[in-house]
């Protein structure tokens, strides 16, 4: 593997007295797409507000791009897009107006933020909506219009915390689509799922976190192989049952 993008080494966070995630060791590389999958309160969510600033570790150390996040601050974030499972927008902005906030606040010029927001919102299946307020958007529309405002600032480090929550089937081959196009073009995307086909489609390696602890990790054939060739939901089943 080249030098990685994102390098966890026994990364932990605490609350109070309850570990979230502990132990996390793992190495992403530039132009990966990885998938974390895990019950919920496994933890994904944790390492994902850890990975792009908003938590700090407990234990452990992260480094994105070779940069930490104590040292870099603004900087590295300004490399990393992220999109929570809720997106925070400005229910009174318009989704071209949400994207030009965001964009704007992460230094893109103007030119290129319109270019990119109109290919964005096109490739998303959402160009007709781009001049209606936030507040009238869908789950679905909402998580569409914040992912093109995050890929408007391009990033090279992608986190996605449930993408395809609230998607239709064709807005999740749409988001597929642009995954692959930002991993062909050298962006790292990692992202937490409960859609075993979309990681199997989509994810280069899978890890699979149990009881904040990484279990399994390999290539969706590797995982199959050590169990049997079982099916990718029979190894997550099996994984996440055997830490409880």
């Amino acid at each position: 593997m080249s030098e990685a993008a994102i390098r966890a080494s026994g990364l932990g966070r605490a609350f109070d007295d309850r570990w979230a995630v502990r132990d996390l060791d793992l190495a992403v590389a530039p132009g990966e797409i990885y998938g974390f999958l895990g019950q919920n309160g496994a933890g994904k969510t944790t390492t994902l507000r850890m990975f792009a600033g908003l938590l700090r570790p407990s234990a452990g150390e992260l480094r994105i791009d070779g940069l930490t996040h104590a040292d870099a601050g603004r900087a590295l974030r300004r490399r990393i897009g992220f999109l929570p499972d809720t997106p925070p927008l400005h229910d009174y902005l318009t989704a071209r107006q949400h994207l030009a906030l965001v964009a704007s606040l992460w230094g893109v010029p103007r030119r290129e933020r319109d270019e990119r927001g109109d290919r964005l919102f096109d490739a998303l299946g959402i160009a007709g909506q781009a001049d209606a307020l936030c507040k009238a958007a869908s789950h679905g529309t909402r998580k569409k219009i914040h992912l093109a405002a995050v890929l408007a600032t391009a990033p090279s480090v992608l986190l996605l915390d449930e993408p395809t929550s609230g998607l239709d089937p064709l807005a999740v081959r749409q988001l597929k689509d642009l995954l692959g196009e930002q991993a062909r073009a050298g962006a790292t995307v990692f992202l937490s799922t409960h859609g075993l086909e979309l990681a199997e489609q989509v994810c280069h390696r899978i890890g699979i976190l149990a009881g904040g602890r990484l279990r399994a990790e390999g290539t969706a054939a590797e995982l199959r192989a050590q169990h049997g060739d079982a099916s990718l939901e029979d190894v997550f089943l099996a994984v996440t049952a055997a830490a409880r």
